[in-house]
């Protein structure tokens, strides 16, 4: 249960800070590449940090320019 609290939404600024880059660089990412796990909930992008884990783990993040 703990681990389904934690897996929240977080906002784009804060998916950034995780990832370790700029949330304009995100923004970017999110405009070239569908794989990025984003989720757009009315004007906001929203983000699971396990969805981003799994994202990077799969190697998909290392495509996006």
């Amino acid at each position: 249960m703990t681990e389904l609290k934690n897996d929240n939404y977080i906002s784009i600024d804060e998916a950034a800070e995780y990832l370790g880059i700029k949330t304009v660089t995100l923004r970017n990412w999110i405009k070239k590449d569908d794989s990025i796990p984003a989720h757009k909930i009315g004007k906001l992008w929203k983000f699971k940090r396990s969805e981003l884990d799994a994202w990077v783990q799969s190697g998909k993040s290392a495509s996006v320019n």
